[in-house]
């Protein structure tokens, strides 16, 4: 008998922890970071080289087509994340390819964003094209302590000793790097954000490193440079807090494997090869899957990145930690016929697409008591 009534408490005990592991509520955040590819309005800016994002210019860019870009972007940035665990759009979005702040503003007042309620923050970049990167973050979730833009100071000199004959790909890339009288590469600025996400303070680092013009290996040390960078401001705000959360993305233009990534930042495999102060970068592993955020004469790479600290993969869910990642890639942004089938649907001659990259995210989760 009492044997019995042991085991009809021992059943009942297990049933409440049951009970109670399910009854755990979770709230749910979309980081997202996407590259706009060429996000230019219609203004001739004398300041920069926008020429050819004019109505008279190459790419014969209209206001009608400047309207269609904003609405398609929209459409994907509301998008973004969403589904069976997640209603909300991205409440963080790190964008690049972005002429000014005045494109940002016609995006986040587009009617699929604006009740979203997000806001910019944005700095112009010395880079010659005049594109930058930028942080939308919605209002009622995110709100912003700090803010600043970080120079990526690097110089031709770096590269003389790996120079290497220009192929014809580079001397198509869209984005060549020009150099100044200083022999400085001018890129786009690193931004640094911090401020408090329903409470949580997060520390987010928004990207754009130097192209690959003039081949891979001559260009690497550019982005070798950046990824060192990354990995200063890390260190910086660690020195100010040990736990400090830290979220960096971008468009690398290098892949996971790449000694930017590997070497300059620091970033692991897997979690549990992560040690304190260090870096974990989901991408890596869905690299090695076959995954794809863009693609080039058929073959496929992940250049954009979300790499997060070791406080954000604690197993802790009383304060938001890393969930899990993605590269959003709808059938809508895919190209399906000819040539380039199976890539991101681009802006072309015929069509007004969305970009030449895939978006990608990561899901924050904190446990609601």
């Amino acid at each position: 008998m009492k044997i019995r009534n042991f085991f009809t408490i021992l059943s009942l005990l297990s049933l409440t922890i049951s009970a109670n592991a399910q009854a755990k509520k979770f709230a749910i955040h979309t980081v997202a970071f996407y590259n706009f590819e060429n996000l230019f309005d219609t203004i001739n800016d004398s300041r920069i080289n926008d020429e050819e994002w004019l109505p008279n210019g190459a790419q014969n860019w209209t206001s009608k087509k400047y309207k269609q870009k904003i609405h398609n972007l929209a459409r994907v940035l509301n998008e973004i994340g969403t589904g069976e665990n997640n209603k909300n759009s991205p409440v963080l979005i790190g964008g690049s390819e972005i002429e000014n702040r005045g494109v940002l503003e016609d995006l986040v007042k587009d009617p699929q964003l604006i009740n979203n309620d997000y806001g910019i923050v944005h700095f112009d970049s010395p880079d010659h094209r005049g594109i930058d990167v930028a942080l939308l973050y919605q209002k009622k979730h995110f709100q912003p302590t700090s803010y600043i833009n970080i120079p990526l100071l690097i110089y031709k000199k770096d590269t003389k000793a790996k120079d290497e004959k220009e192929t014809e790909e580079d001397k198509a890339d869209k984005d060549k790097i020009e150099v100044a009288q200083d022999n400085r590469v001018y890129t786009r600025d690193i931004l640094l954000v911090t401020g408090l996400l329903d409470g949580d303070e997060i520390n987010v680092m928004v990207n754009h490193w130097p192209s690959r013009s003039g081949g891979e290996k001559k260009s690497s040390p550019f982005r070798e440079a950046a990824g060192r960078l990354n990995r200063k401001i890390m260190d910086s705000i660690y020195k100010v807090n040990p736990n400090a959360k830290i979220i960096s993305m971008g468009d690398l233009n290098d892949g996971t494997y790449n000694k930017s990534v590997k070497e300059g930042v620091g970033a692991k495999l897997k979690k549990e090869e992560v040690e304190r102060f260090g870096v974990y970068n989901p991408f890596e592993e869905m690299a090695k899957k076959g995954n794809a955020s863009l693609f080039y004469r058929d073959a496929g790479d992940i250049f954009d990145q979300i790499m997060v600290s070791e406080t954000l993969i604690e197993k802790d869910y009383s304060s938001f930690k890393y969930w899990k990642a993605g590269i959003y890639n709808k059938p809508f942004m895919i190209t399906t016929t000819g040539q380039y089938k199976g890539y991101p649907l681009r802006h072309g001659n015929n069509e007004v697409g969305f970009s030449d990259h895939f978006p990608v995210y990561i899901y924050l989760i904190k446990e609601v008591k």
